[in-house]
């Protein structure tokens, strides 16, 4: 496996801490039920990422062509930021939680250097 500069890496926590703050003083409903929320709007992230697939793919006879694959990469980066805000709402150190888990991944996935 190749090595991966680290020193290039511009990190997405400091957009995603403030996404959180930002829906989180904007919420009109208490803590408890802006987690649940955040959990089931993945759900609804995911599915606009089907919806673009079948666009892109003119699946829907009614519909024809009506995405194109730029979108599917679109929807694709709404799900990663809506995954990254719903992990900020479970923990203050998600940065850490995630870099852990993708380290892990990579090294069951790809080996160790």
């Amino acid at each position: 496996m190749g090595h991966i500069d680290d020193s290039t890496w511009n990190s997405p926590w400091p957009t995603v801490t403030a996404l959180h703050a930002w829906l989180t003083e904007q919420s009109p409903v208490p803590p408890e039920q802006q987690t649940l929320l955040r959990m089931l709007k993945l759900s609804e992230e995911v599915g606009e990422v089907a919806e673009a697939v079948i666009g892109a793919t003119g699946q829907n006879p009614r519909k024809g062509v009506s995405h194109s694959w730029q979108d599917v990469q679109s929807e694709l980066c709404d799900v990663i930021v809506t995954a990254m805000v719903a992990l900020t709402t479970l923990t203050p150190d998600a940065a850490r939680v995630f870099d852990a888990h993708l380290k892990g991944v990579a090294a069951r996935s790809l080996g160790s250097d």
